[in-house]
């Protein structure tokens, strides 16, 4: 009671970054024999998740360089890319050279214009991205199965 939604929004997986950095990570690395260079790690994830992913990769790109986001990509304006997420996209070749994979999918009946216009106007900075629009479908499991198909070939090329 009392508390401002937003605040209480801006926080939601706030906390999971350090976790998946600092602890799920160097469990993986631990437990499992994989390869732990930054050009073997890649992210994904939907909705909210994808959200997520943006997040951490964007600000992280020492440690991924395959990014997905199926139905959320960040709330990236494309007129103010420059800002986004610490100027990471104002030297285009230097981004194409760190992320060999950014990702988005969206459905078609889940309002996709926020994201096909990201995708163009990265595009247009010179930012390599792959966009898929699932066709028929909203914010839901088929759409993400889609992307998710659409995706995962193209990882570890």
């Amino acid at each position: 009671p009392g508390e401002n939604p937003n605040e209480a929004r801006s926080r939601f997986g706030a906390d999971f970054t350090p976790i998946l950095l600092n602890e799920i990570i160097p469990h993986i690395e631990s437990t499992f024999r994989v390869l732990t260079d930054r050009d073997n790690r890649a992210m994904a994830g939907l909705s909210w998740g994808g959200l997520q992913t943006f997040n951490i990769t964007l600000n992280n790109l020492d440690k991924f360089s395959y990014i997905g986001g199926f139905s959320g990509a960040g709330f990236i304006n494309p007129d103010q890319l420059d800002q986004a997420y610490n100027g990471v996209f104002n030297d285009p070749a230097a981004f194409n050279e760190k992320v060999h994979l950014l990702f988005m999918g969206i459905g078609s009946e889940e309002r996709p214009e926020r994201t096909r216009n990201l995708s163009e106007g990265l595009k247009k900075a010179g930012i390599n991205n792959v966009y898929y629009e699932s066709p028929g479908t909203a914010h839901e499991f088929l759409t993400w199965r889609r992307c998710l198909k659409e995706f995962a070939p193209l990882l570890f090329k």
